[in-house]
């Protein structure tokens, strides 16, 4: 099995542009996906959940989809909050990329003092650092993004949604509501865990990953 880690707009090696739409990274995503001669499984995580289920529905190159928290307000749910963005925006115009990269941590994704400091200590963190001028952006995406289940009624692609028993209720309630919206979907969740599963119990998130990723082969 081979794995391909895509850099997003901004982030490692890609490179970016000024104008900027969730629209034009799920072009990306698709572009990468139907470079492949066979057909593959997508995962995305979060801001790359939303990209992916959006990826899912122009492209004909996926065996498989695995969408762990995607950011959509379902609800009464707000996924995006211009004073976050507008604290984010002044962080990072001083310079101070990993403060503003905390913040979207604790009031964006919801993550615990513990969750933080584990995934400090990832070797992802200092790039994830590097590419918090793209979280902004990204926010506010999140807000403008709406699910609008019957778009899906004919995506038949076998798709395992990911969560976390702990994760803060919107990023679950998100969760259930994609799984309605799916013809062909299942709900894992990771127990005592939130947004971060697959940083906090790598093991049991790699066994779903690949369990998955053998039945829909």
């Amino acid at each position: 099995m081979t794995v391909y880690a895509l850099d997003r707009r901004g982030r490692g090696q890609s490179g970016d542009a000024e104008a900027y739409s969730l629209q034009r990274e799920v072009q990306d995503v698709v572009a990468v996906v139907e470079s492949f001669v066979e057909p593959v499984t997508l995962l995305g995580h979060s801001y790359g959940a939303n990209l992916a289920l959006e990826a899912s529905l122009i492209t004909d190159s996926l065996s498989g989809l695995i969408l762990y928290e995607p950011g959509i307000a379902v609800g009464d749910h707000q996924m995006s909050d211009p004073a976050v963005v507008a604290r984010m925006n002044d962080l990072l115009v001083e310079g101070e990329n990993e403060e503003a990269l905390l913040v979207f941590c604790r009031e964006i994704a919801g993550l615990t003092d513990a969750e933080i400091d584990a995934f400090r200590a990832d070797p992802s963190w200092d790039d994830r650092v590097a590419g918090a001028h793209t979280l902004p952006r990204e926010d506010e995406a999140f807000g403008s993004h709406e699910l609008r289940g019957e778009r899906f009624s004919a995506m038949t692609t076998p798709t395992l949604l990911l969560s976390g028993g702990e994760s803060p209720q919107r990023y679950r309630d998100a969760t259930e509501a994609v799984d309605d919206a799916l013809p062909n979907s299942r709900i894992v969740t990771f127990e005592g865990q939130q947004h971060v599963a697959m940083n906090n119990e790598p093991d049991r998130f790699v066994d779903e990953v690949l369990s998955f990723v053998r039945e829909s082969a």
